[in-house]
């Protein structure tokens, strides 16, 4: 998967947690991407447990809860096993 992939993620990711999306055409041109292939990240995201939504009055994507994505490499393995479990936990 190239890295362009993860930094579209995170752009994403980003401007729903401070509600910046704009209308779905604005983030895909934004982004460089279609419209379709935007959606598909979204789903992708809801997939994975995000609550977002949108605001039609704002015309903005959000989040339903406060958190957001964090893909990063961890050093410490069981720090990041530790990380895993609680999330894990926390969602049922």
């Amino acid at each position: 998967m190239p890295k362009r992939y993860f930094e579209r993620l995170q752009t994403i990711d980003y401007l729903i947690r401070i509600k910046g999306t704009g209308k779905p055409a604005q983030l895909a041109k934004r982004l460089r991407i279609s419209e379709r292939t935007l959606y598909e990240f979204l789903k992708m995201m809801k997939d994975l447990g995000a609550p977002i939504e949108y605001d039609r009055y704002k015309e903005s994507y959000y989040y339903a809860e406060k958190g957001g994505f964090n893909i990063r490499f961890v050093k410490n393995l069981a720090a990041a096993t530790t990380i895993l479990a609680a999330l894990f936990l926390d969602s049922w």
